[in-house]
């Protein structure tokens, strides 16, 4: 148990024949968060976030969930309203798999770098999908009014209830010797639910409710904790060298 904490101190952990070790940057392997015990990889203090066995949707509310203890699944608590959850790692180049679970009429997102939102919502139902809709790159936000924002080509949201999946690869902004931006953050892919939903999608500069309105080589992996119940598991990111 003490070498199992003291690498999840040092960020997430891979999981490799069966044994835990400190991640390398330059390593081709996963970082796993599929194991954790406890919520040492991301910036405390974590408020109601928890790690449970067992997410599923409430029998006498749709709109919560309940849980049984256990470990593998992160959870924003029971009623779905405490703060962000960012880790500790700070991330550039990435391909990240993401698995998450919402209740009816849920939001929730998952920030790259902190910043730049894919969007997480209980959308099902709707036939033309919108930025602000699940898979969607979420809008920036200057002046009281909103901009951009790219919808997912098609709607692959699932059921509330179900769990769902994020294939993600995402390339970090560049910058020049005296930090001049030289080319902005792309969203080489986003795959939900096994389908392509984004392909080459530039984003200007980080999107509304981000945790950083500044933009920088590297930043954490944030996940929405404050607009609805939201499950994640499954979290596992891979540094890639573009």
């Amino acid at each position: 148990m003490k070498h199992f904490l003291q690498a999840l101190t040092l960020g997430l952990c891979i999981i490799s024949s069966g044994c835990l070790t400190v991640p390398n940057s330059s390593s081709p392997e996963w970082d796993s968060l599929r194991k954790a015990e406890t919520l040492t990889p991301f910036l405390q203090p974590t408020a109601d976030w928890t790690i449970v066995g067992k997410a599923s949707v409430n029998s006498t509310n749709n709109r919560l969930l309940k849980a049984k203890s256990g470990e593998g699944i992160v959870m924003n608590g029971l009623t779905g309203k405490t703060k962000n959850l960012l880790t500790n790692m700070e991330h550039g180049d990435i391909e990240a798999h993401i698995e998450f679970m919402i209740p009816a009429k849920s939001n929730s997102g998952v920030y790259f770098q902190g910043r730049y939102e894919v969007q997480v919502l209980d959308s099902f139902t709707f036939k033309t999908p919108r930025h602000s809709h699940c898979g969607g790159i979420y809008q920036r936000w200057a002046n009281d009014k909103g901009f951009e924002g790219h919808a997912p080509r098609v709607n692959a949201a699932r059921k509330p209830g179900e769990w769902q999946t994020f294939d993600i690869v995402f390339y970090a902004p560049r910058f020049d010797e005296d930090g001049k931006k030289i080319r902005n953050a792309v969203f080489r892919k986003v795959v939900l639910n096994g389908i392509m939903v984004h392909e080459n999608q530039e984003v200007t500069g980080p999107t509304r409710s981000s945790t950083f309105n500044d933009e920088k080589p590297t930043g954490p992996l944030m996940f929405q904790g404050d607009h609805g119940p939201v499950a994640y598991r499954n979290i596992r990111i891979k540094s890639l060298n573009n």
